[in-house]
């Protein structure tokens, strides 16, 4: 792969966005992936973007060692693993317009969904639901595959753990913890679809310093800038780049 001009524009955006999501921005960074897709494919823009995101969780669980919700965590890793192999057998049996359609469909559904949150805030659930466990490994199932497809796991997360009424501190660091531990499970199956090669693990590499700085750039940002509307041109963003790879994948499934 030999990166244009543009494609290098839109990486760094991309890079920025995601930095400025893990800095304090939360939920903005969904659209870095769709958004590398639609100048490239699904697969180049997950194989390049996990590395970063890898860099980027190192910093963020030593942050956050001795502040998490072990016992969410026992429910939702094991559900993770499951929807992170179900996205595997999806991707290895499946042509590269299905992945680019699922890229689309998941990237549609969670900006209707940050624009739900946005208008209503979080719907009404009960903190101690029947059969919690149950829905602890179904949330990080949808979380592992949604992960998996779009890096795009929020939302599971969000319903299942938001009605807890965690401690700030304690909601972070269990999300830190959870989407770590998801990055994690994707390398071997991402080795092993061939995602990964010399070309964009030196592109991801470079890109490296740009999300760790861009990251503490979100941590001091956030406290001067409105994250209500900068999440709203975000989802903006990512409502118009998934119906544009929908239409991609339509068009490469009739071509």
């Amino acid at each position: 792969m030999t990166p244009d001009l543009t494609f290098l524009i839109v990486l760094t955006i991309s890079v920025t966005i995601l930095g400025l999501s893990k800095g304090g921005f939360a939920g903005i960074g969904m659209v870095s992936t769709p958004l590398v897709a639609a100048f490239s494919d699904p697969l180049t823009a997950v194989a390049l973007m996990l590395p970063i995101m890898i860099v980027q969780d190192v910093v963020a669980v030593y942050l956050y060692r001795f502040e998490f919700d072990k016992s969410l965590l026992i429910k939702m890793i094991p559900g993770g693993v499951l929807g992170v192999l179900a996205a595997y057998l999806l991707a290895s049996s499946v042509p590269e317009w299905v992945i680019k359609a699922a890229l689309g469909g998941v990237s549609l559904l969670f900006s209707i969904w940050q624009a739900v949150l946005m208008a209503r805030g979080m719907p009404e659930i009960p903190a101690k639901p029947r059969h919690d466990t149950v829905l602890g490994v179904a949330a990080g199932a949808a979380g592992g595959f949604a992960s998996a497809i779009a890096h795009a796991g929020s939302p599971p997360f969000q319903i299942y753990v938001m009605p807890k009424h965690l401690r700030k501190e304690i909601y972070v660091g269990t999300s830190v913890m959870f989407f770590a531990s998801l990055n994690l499970m994707k390398l071997p199956s991402f080795a092993a679809l061939g995602f990964f090669n010399g070309e964009t693990l030196h592109l991801s590499l470079f890109f490296v310093p740009l999300a760790v700085i861009s990251s503490w750039a979100g941590s001091r940002l956030v406290r001067y800038v409105d994250p209500r509307a900068f999440n709203l041109i975000i989802t903006l963003i990512l409502f118009f780049v998934s119906f544009v790879l929908i239409w991609q994948a339509y068009v490469d499934a009739v071509a």
